[in-house]
């Protein structure tokens, strides 16, 4: 059986997962936090996945490159620094970087990138996203991958054609540009919404997270799936073969 090593083990995400590894089928291999070996770790297993932090990430992707193991990461808050880490990290290894694991949201994004490439620019997109109070970065990672979805069905860049956190006398709203909107509050394991807004008319694409069982179900397969993959960065739509 695979055996999956789990960075981030005592994290409410962590405990999901090792739930999810027993229910597949496959072997946990043990799991670290703070101040673990994640070397260790991953000489140990035949795939990491890592729900931890971003400052950890160059250690934990680092110790994969070193044992030569798959890593499917889906920390979330990452940078432009963070992601150049893991282009590097995928010359060596298989690394599957992503927002968000749940295969419902997988197929949103699909959907999203469909319906912004044939609506056109006239159509207004929108993204609201509310995740719980615990939360700490903002727009989540989903909301992110979503906006990034939208953009390539567009052919724009994201970074140079988003709002967020509109405040005061703003102006019009930038034609072309995809707007953010985060909320957070209560126990709420995430809810996502995209709009795309036409004139007198409205596509509204959503998809609610009951609980953050989803989450780990899907990077459990993630890591079934990237076990054995060569070197390369993948993709939670590749999961699904879209």
């Amino acid at each position: 059986m695979i055996r999956i090593g789990i960075i981030g083990s005592a994290g409410r995400m962590g405990k999901a997962i090792a739930d999810a590894v027993a229910v597949a089928g496959a072997t946990l291999a043990g799991g670290i936090d703070a101040g673990g070996d994640a070397l260790e770790l991953a000489r140990a297993s035949d795939v990491l996945v890592d729900f931890s932090v971003p400052r950890a990430l160059v250690g934990n992707v680092g110790a994969a490159v070193a044992a030569g193991v798959p890593i499917v990461i889906g920390t979330t808050g990452l940078g432009p620094d963070d992601h150049q880490t893991v282009d590097d990290a995928a010359r060596h290894v298989a690394v599957l970087q992503t927002g968000n694991t749940s295969l419902g949201v997988t197929l949103l994004a699909a959907l999203v990138r469909q319906a912004a490439e044939r609506l056109g620019p006239d159509w207004d997109i929108e993204i609201a996203e509310m995740h719980h109070r615990h939360k700490v970065d903002a727009p989540s990672g989903t909301a992110l991958l979503l906006g990034q979805a939208a953009a390539e069905g567009r052919g724009i860049d994201l970074a140079a054609n988003s709002d967020r956190g509109r405040d005061g006398m703003t102006g019009a709203r930038a034609e072309g540009h995809i707007g953010f909107a985060a909320l957070r509050g209560g126990s709420v394991a995430g809810d996502h919404f995209v709009i795309f807004a036409g004139e007198g008319e409205r596509v509204e694409l959503n998809h609610r997270a009951e609980s953050r069982e989803i989450f780990a179900r899907g990077a459990v397969r993630a890591a079934l799936w990237l076990a054995g993959k060569p070197a390369g960065r993948y993709r939670m739509a590749d999961v699904l073969g879209l």
